[in-house]
């Protein structure tokens, strides 16, 4: 894009990514500051919770190494309320929602877009592997070039506005070529590891943190013919596909969760081999379009997870507000409360969230 060089907050997590990403931006001339959101200082007992001091620590000496200012700004409230409280509410009705396309959604391109306006920025910027084309008047979310480090599946929310003031700095770059960058930048943190687990919670175990809040409801696990085969301790604490956990063992090939059912506190299970975790056929609903909604039936590719790829799909109008999204090949643990993302080609074009499958 053709840009002025003006005002710029980045996101900036302590990370490599984002750190080479106000790297960037200060070479090609913007006026940079970076920006580290605080959302979360809680410690819960026996948790391994993020680190959020060494990384506002680590933001900082990025900061001072590229003599840009560093601004904090404490939006734990907002993130309780906006996403953890979602987070919860979805898992305590039986759903698998997804904590990353929710703190896009509502933090980084929302809550921090609108301090960034208040303080006069032209544009905001993350470490984001995705990419922006303007065609025209319009502007296109780009898959990034580095295949293997897409983000673009969680960033499906973005509109036109939001787009128009957002730099992604490093999605036409391969993650290689980013630690090089690092190196390249005596970056301090150049060779600091890749962050991982739920947003802003880090690598905390997904069961221990939902134990926090909700709690053991034992019910039965049952197989496909309704033959109790064991016991579970909350439709909340398992997701479909799940394989690890159950505690059912015995001959032969493991049992997968296949549904649930969160009326009757059931957990639904197969075998390996069997056809009930396939789906050809699911609802989406809470719809969002990148520009705008297309002309239906669409053809095109879609994705149900982030990394997989891209499948055919057919989406056509559903019922109460919702799409039909039909596979040409039947896929693998679709599942409730995930997100489903469209795409034509490199382009994406929105996306929803799984609210019903069809087996």
């Amino acid at each position: 894009m053709e840009l002025k060089k003006n005002k710029v907050l980045i996101a900036m997590s302590g990370g490599v990514d984002s750190s080479v990403a106000a790297a960037l931006l200060k070479d090609q001339g913007f006026d940079c500051v970076g920006a580290f959101f605080v959302t979360w200082t809680e410690r819960l007992a026996g948790l391994h919770m993020c680190p959020w001091e060494q990384d506002a620590f680590d933001a900082r000496r990025v900061c001072d190494r590229l003599g840009i200012p560093l601004r904090t700004f404490n939006f734990e409230a907002e993130y309780r309320a906006r996403v953890i409280e979602y987070f919860f509410r979805e898992y305590e009705q039986g759903r698998t929602p997804n904590p990353d396309v929710r703190c896009n959604r509502e933090i980084k391109f929302n809550l921090f877009l609108q301090k960034a306006k208040q303080l006069d920025a032209d544009f905001i910027a993350t470490g984001h592997y995705a990419q922006i084309k303007k065609q025209g008047d319009t502007y296109q979310l780009r898959k990034a070039k580095d295949a293997h480090k897409d983000q673009s599946y969680f960033l499906y929310t973005l509109t036109q506005p939001q787009l128009r003031q957002t730099l992604f700095p490093i999605g036409g770059l391969t993650k290689p070529r980013v630690r090089q960058l690092a190196k390249k930048y005596r970056l301090p943190n150049w060779d600091k590891k890749d962050s991982q687990g739920i947003c802003f919670l880090g690598a905390v175990k997904l069961r221990d943190f939902l134990q926090t809040r909700i709690p053991i409801k034992w019910g039965n696990i049952v197989d496909t013919a309704g033959k109790i085969v064991g016991e579970h301790e909350g439709t909340a604490f398992y997701t479909i596909g799940q394989r690890q956990g159950l505690k059912i063992g015995g001959a032969g090939q493991p049992y997968y969760v296949v549904a649930k059912n969160h009326q009757t506190n059931t957990i639904i299970v197969s075998r390996a081999d069997s056809e009930a975790l396939l789906a050809s056929t699911l609802e989406a609903g809470d719809l969002t379009w990148v520009h705008e909604m297309p002309k239906l039936p669409l053809r095109c590719h879609a994705k149900i997870r982030y990394r997989q790829p891209d499948q055919r799909v057919t989406v056509s109008r559903g019922g109460d507000g919702t799409l039909t999204v039909n596979f040409a090949k039947p896929q693998r643990a679709a599942t409730v409360g995930q997100s489903v993302v469209f795409y034509r080609g490199k382009q994406v074009l929105g996306g929803g969230v799984v609210e019903r499958v069809t087996p």
